[in-house]
């Protein structure tokens, strides 16, 4: 803006380049105001200059009080704009707006723009305040003044907090435009705003000003828009409106009632606005909510900014349909990753895999297109997660979304390998060839730094990837599911038993993860027997705890249980596909907690008890079945193909932990060897490398320099990611499609799921969304959003689950059926719909919870 201190600008010399000066919504006006074929109402700009003129408020006070302290932030917040309010502009500041005005005495609106508003990651909408038909010089004065101060209102501080914005980078600017006077105004959506739907338009519209809308005065018009057509349209009977008064400001005045139910545009208004509306998304690259209003010259655009809501789209080489399911709703991990643990997973997977919000999807599009492979992707899902079924079905209905192809000519099959044997040495040897693999890289990875680390490392994700894909291995984990599918199939048929390998499976041998949390009991017994220690540990917050526990009267055997916990599962976390999330062996006060909850709760040799009456049950049932067999038409060859099964499914079921496990002590020695490269990049902020790629680290360490701008960037799309919920499936056009159940059995107010784990069990829910936060006592039933391997220990203290994300065979629920813990999961939205406190029913073997006392 030149070297001399510049106070207004006019619109038309503004673009988006330049909203240090005159805020997000200056900006985005400029812009606006620049594009072809696009009415802007005429204005001017008071810049962020002004402010830092004017406004010279102490912000340190109101950064250091806590987010959770309402009353602290709404005294602090009303004592700044009182302060604000009551500075008097300086003359040439007040002189460079009055001479803007030219002597105008025609209404304007006075409107905020924050430099942190209407950005890309962080919309502001309705942060800050806006003034309509504001007449005369000393009105507008005294309302950019009230603008400035409504940048420390109660909300927006919580706002900015909540986004991690601090306080004193934001400047407020403000627009002071010629105000229009609309026959009807509203808000465009050039994507979906509820389903993403980036080829649909929304358009809201009402009679008057946009307030009455906004507001929620009245319902809106609705009309949806594909490719120039409208689809869908509801004519609301809009009641009131919003205008201006002659004297400045504005009221509600009542509509004529034969005109309530007229629409407030015409079909082809609508389709002219979302013409422009396109042109607008064009031009800034990224689907906008615009703020219209219509006059007689035709539609005045008064406000754009991007739509922040709306989940990414993975990129694809070419403009065919494409459908993308979530990754993260099978690795019960549905959080945001960062850059590294995205590209790392990518590297180690079995599968292609594409990004988005910071989430992996693979495109499932060629196995949907062909009848047998449609079929067989559906029947897989179905049994992993009813509701991925649905959604993927649900897209299905969509005429021709996916083109359907016939299966292809069938290639000569390959020998098929032979049937795997039921023989618990199978098992064994496969532990036995993953421990060997992990320890030669542990050893052969300390001789490789710099550069040779990442060669070494790409050869290491081929021996990953190979590990992963033993046909053996695979046999094992598919013998294991295959046998359990089978059980509950035919003993539902036979004797009417559902989900009978529920017990059948308890206490079965070898699962790496249902042995993690009994460990953690054997851990509590040496804690219990040292009371000197136990309150010690009560009072632990930091990861230096155990350095000091020789310090105290048996805390030498302390340390060395712990130790040997992490030891064998330090390398586990919640969260832990995502190779930059802290370790247990990183963070080991995260099990402080735990161990502690395992003190209180149960007596000493808990854990052999427990699994050995786990062991008792499954026999006593296995003796059960078989003998109700015996009693059927063809009972004895029944009874033997079902103990066969049983016998199947007890050699391999607990198998199917152990590749995870491998994967994740894996990925603990890359992590170490990274974290050694970090240090030489970065001395002081090596996570800082946790936001790039496997590709940018390695270019990074050849380089011996790092991309600071990036790294920005990049903390602040994960900030951004973080705030998204992903769909369980995802299309080419941005819709995101969660699925539905479609049950008629479920009791009216009941929570619908997927039953994984027969029982049902009635107690207090207790709602975590943090492993380290748990606080639970015996008979307790545990709601949280997902659960990763890294929750098993928990599972131990608690009576039943209840989870947002989960099928059958995910990890949450083979340790549910484990413990013989009820559990329902698939729950939509349950940490929200469940009260922490709350008593509730949880139906594990029907699939769905009742929600009891408040």
């Amino acid at each position: 803006m030149g070297g001399a201190v510049q106070y207004v600008v006019d619109l038309r010399d503004i673009d988006e380049g330049q909203v240090a000066a005159v805020g997000g919504k200056g900006a985005q006006l400029g812009a606006l105001a620049r594009i072809d074929g696009i009415r802007v109402p005429d204005g001017f700009c008071v810049t962020t200059e002004a402010f830092r003129r004017v406004v010279a408020v102490p912000l340190d006070e109101l950064s250091r009080v806590d987010p959770d302290d309402r009353a602290a932030i709404r005294a602090l917040s009303a004592e700044i704009r009182r302060t604000v309010e009551g500075i008097a502009l300086p003359g040439e500041v007040a002189d460079a707006i009055t001479g803007a005005l030219a002597g105008a005495e025609v209404p304007f609106a006075v409107r905020s723009s924050a430099t942190a508003e209407d950005l890309p990651t962080a919309s502001f909408a309705g942060q800050q305040d806006t003034y309509l038909n504001v007449v005369g010089a000393a009105a507008i004065l005294r309302d950019i003044s009230r603008c400035w101060a409504s940048l420390f209102t109660e909300r927006a501080v919580i706002y900015r907090q909540r986004n991690g914005i601090d306080h004193r980078a934001v400047q407020m600017a403000v627009v002071v435009q010629r105000m229009v006077f609309p026959r009807a105004s509203g808000i465009l959506f050039t994507a979906d705003p509820v389903t993403g739907n980036r080829t649909v338009a929304t358009v809201d519209a009402g009679f008057g000003l946009g307030e009455a809308l906004v507001s929620g005065l009245v319902n809106p018009d609705v009309f949806k828009v594909r490719n120039g057509v409208i689809v869908a349209k509801t004519i609301a009977a809009k009641e009131r409106a919003v205008e201006a008064v002659a004297a400045g400001g504005t009221r509600e005045v009542p509509i004529d009632p034969v005109q309530q139910a007229e629409p407030a545009l015409t079909e082809a208004q609508v389709v002219e606005l979302v013409r422009l509306g396109r042109r607008i998304e064009a031009h800034f690259g990224r689907p906008q909510d615009i703020e219209w209003c219509l006059d007689g010259d035709g539609f005045q655009i008064v406000q754009a900014r991007p739509i922040t809501t709306l989940f990414p789209i993975p990129e694809a080489a070419d403009e065919e349909n494409h459908v993308y399911a979530s990754v993260g709703h099978g690795q019960m991990m549905t959080d945001a990753m960062k850059p590294l643990g995205l590209s790392v997973w990518r590297h180690t997977a079995m599968v292609p895999m594409h990004e988005a919000g910071g989430r992996l999807f693979v495109d499932v599009t060629p196995r949907l297109a062909a009848p047998t492979s449609r079929a067989a992707l559906l029947d897989v899902m179905g049994r992993g997660d009813p509701l991925m079924r649905d959604a993927l079905e649900t897209v299905l209905e969509r005429a021709d979304f996916v083109p359907s192809r016939p299966d292809p000519a069938p290639a000569p099959a390959p020998a098929a390998p032979p049937p795997i044997e039921t023989d618990p040495a199978i098992v064994a040897g496969l532990i036995e060839r993953s421990r060997e693999s992990i320890a030669a890289l542990e050893k052969d990875i300390r001789a490789h730094h710099g550069p040779a680390l990442f060669d070494f490392l790409v050869d290491a994700f081929a021996e990953h990837k190979r590990m992963l894909g033993d046909p053996v291995s695979m046999q094992a984990i598919m013998a294991g599911m295959d046998s359990t599918w089978w059980l509950n199939d035919r003993l539902e048929e036979w004797l009417g038993e559902t989900n009978a390998a529920d017990t059948l499976t308890l206490s079965a041998p070898g699962n790496v993860t249902s042995e993690m949390g009994l460990a953690l009991l054997d851990v509590a017994d040496v804690v219990r027997a040292r009371p000197e220690v136990a309150a010690y540990l009560e009072g632990v917050s930091d990861d230096g705890f155990l350095d000091e526990l020789p310090k105290l009267d048996g805390g030498t055997e302390v340390r060395d249980a712990i130790e040997a916990y992490l030891d064998r599962y330090g390398m586990r976390c919640v969260g832990e596909i995502d190779i930059t999330r802290p370790r247990w062996r990183e963070r080991p006060s995260t099990l402080v907690p735990v161990i502690l909850d395992n003190v209180r709760n149960f007596a000493p040799g808990a854990a052999a008890r427990r699994f050995e009456e786990g062991r008792q049950k499954a026999l006593r049932k296995e003796e059960e079945i078989l003998s109700r067999l015996r009693n059927l038409p063809d009972g004895e060859e029944k009874a033997a193909e079902t103990k066969r099964m049983i016998d199947r499914v007890r050699t391999f079921i607990g198998y199917r932990e152990y590749p995870k496990y491998g994967i994740i002590s894996r990925y603990f020695v890359y992590k170490q060897a990274l974290l050694r490269e970090a240090a030489r990049l970065v001395p002081g902020e090596p996570e800082d490398v946790f936001y790039l790629t496997f590709e940018e680290f390695r270019a990074a360490v050849g380089e011996n320099r790092v991309d600071r701008e990036l790294i920005r960037q990049r903390k602040e799309d994960f900030r951004a990611y973080q705030a998204l919920t992903p769909p369980r499936v995802l299309t080419s056009d941005g819709e995101g499609v969660s699925g539905e159940y479609r049950r008629t059995d479920v009791p009216d107010g009941a929570l619908t799921g997927v039953a994984v784990s027969a029982g049902t069990v009635e107690g207090r829910a207790r709602v975590v969304l943090d492993l380290a936060d748990a606080d639970l006592e015996a008979g307790d039933i545990l709601v949280t959003a997902f659960t990763d391997p890294s929750w098993s220990p928990l599972f131990v203290g608690i009576a039943g689950l209840v989870t947002e994300v989960g099928g059958q065979m995910t990890h949450g629920a083979v340790i549910a059926r484990e413990y013989g813990l009820p559990a329902v999961v698939g729950v939509a939205q349950a940490t929200r719909l469940i009260r922490d406190g709350q008593r509730i029913r949880v139906h594990g073997t029907a699939g769905y919870v009742e929600l009891l006392s408040t």
